[in-house]
């Protein structure tokens, strides 16, 4: 059907022409940039699309017939209760590729509770943590930049034997957008396209990294985006810049 959105155009960098799958970053409440991620999915036409923002039980509820229309779509992922910014940004996603099959990488809330008791491996599940290489630790720079990190996300409001956990929660939907994936590759063929915070499109230790330790021979493309030519901090394949988004002072949510 004739798509009523206009997708930002894109020219295709040659390695996403050609990668199996695609992670596609962004912040996520910028509507350009997934402006730009309906204009790659369109140029792209994945025969899957992975969404962090689903669980695979969302994704379930996805049918030729609710995905034709934002409204539908909207009430049947029940997306207003989800805490995800404005199904509307996101609805041009799943209309870009309106044959792709939808998969769902979320962590359900008490997995992630979980890992208050247990450790990441047992949530994820020791197979597949092996599979993944989740049950590999971090080495010890790696886990100290990732912990500053948070409590700078979290404007210096956690305390701190909260933040391995934070890392570990990071590390744990990292593997599960890995898994998510495969399993989409494996099962839809490629391409696959991942639409994903830039954090888990990281290429030095996101969720591409998950991936290839299960699937070497995949060729894996990571895009992040930045605003007002400020790049998103790690190591990608290719970036592109947007407009930004005010935001305030996002610490107030704390005081």
């Amino acid at each position: 059907m004739a798509a009523p959105f206009a997708y930002a155009e894109v020219a295709l960098p040659p390695a996403a022409e050609v990668a199996d799958v695609v992670f596609i970053g962004e912040q996520h409440d910028n509507p350009a940039h997934h402006a730009l991620q309906a204009g790659w999915v369109e140029a792209l036409a994945p025969k899957a699309v992975v969404f962090e923002m689903l669980t695979p039980a969302q994704a379930a509820l996805v049918t030729d017939d609710n995905r034709i229309a934002e409204e539908t779509l909207n009430r049947a992922l029940q997306w207003e209760e989800s805490g995800w910014p404005d199904f509307t940004m996101y609805f041009p996603i799943f209309d870009a590729a309106p044959e792709a099959v939808i998969y769902g990488a979320a962590v359900p809330r008490d997995q992630v509770r979980g890992l208050m008791q247990q450790e990441v491996t047992q949530v994820f599940g020791a197979a597949d943590a092996a599979r993944f290489g989740l049950d590999r630790p971090l080495e010890a720079d790696q886990q100290a930049r990732r912990e500053t990190l948070q409590a700078e996300a979290h404007c210096d409001a956690l305390p701190e034997n909260l933040l391995p956990m934070m890392v570990s929660v990071q590390r744990l939907r990292d593997a599960a957008l890995a898994r998510a994936a495969l399993e989409a590759f494996e099962h839809a063929g490629g391409p696959v396209v991942v639409i994903t915070g830039n954090g888990h499109a990281r290429a030095d230790w996101g969720a591409p990294v998950y991936l290839r330790h299960a699937a070497p021979d995949l060729a894996v493309f990571s895009l992040a985006q930045g605003e007002e030519g400020s790049v998103p901090p790690g190591q990608f394949d290719a970036t592109a810049d947007g407009p930004g988004v005010d935001r305030g002072n996002p610490c107030d949510a704390f005081n």
